[in-house]
């Protein structure tokens, strides 16, 4: 009896890997995209979290440096936290939200 366990247990484990794998390959294909002063400066980050590019309207190039700088970097830590949020529902729907990822352990 707790041979056929573990083997079920070994299996969904290795189905939890899989799904774990395809998820990040996807999470890493993706772009996301962050603003900020009402959208006068955009980031676009991919799934490892490289910056991809940065749009500043050039009427911001005219304001204070230290408004910019702060711009930029409000905007390009809104696309990280919102690729963080995105990584934590998809990874956590894949383990069902639990800490171990498998039911039982």
């Amino acid at each position: 009896m707790f041979n056929g366990n573990m083997k079920k247990i070994m299996k969904q484990a290795k189905q939890m890997q899989d799904q774990m794998m395809k998820t990040q390959k996807e999470l890493e294909s993706m772009e996301i995209e962050g603003s900020s002063g009402g959208g006068a400066v955009k980031a676009v980050i991919n799934g490892k979290k490289e910056l991809l590019s940065l749009d500043i309207d050039s009427e911001l190039l005219n304001d204070d440096k230290e408004v910019l700088e702060d711009l930029i970097i409000v905007c390009i830590n809104q696309a990280h936290n919102k690729f963080d949020e995105i990584s934590k529902d998809k990874m956590g729907a894949i383990s069902g939200g639990l800490p171990g990822g498998l039911p039982g352990f």
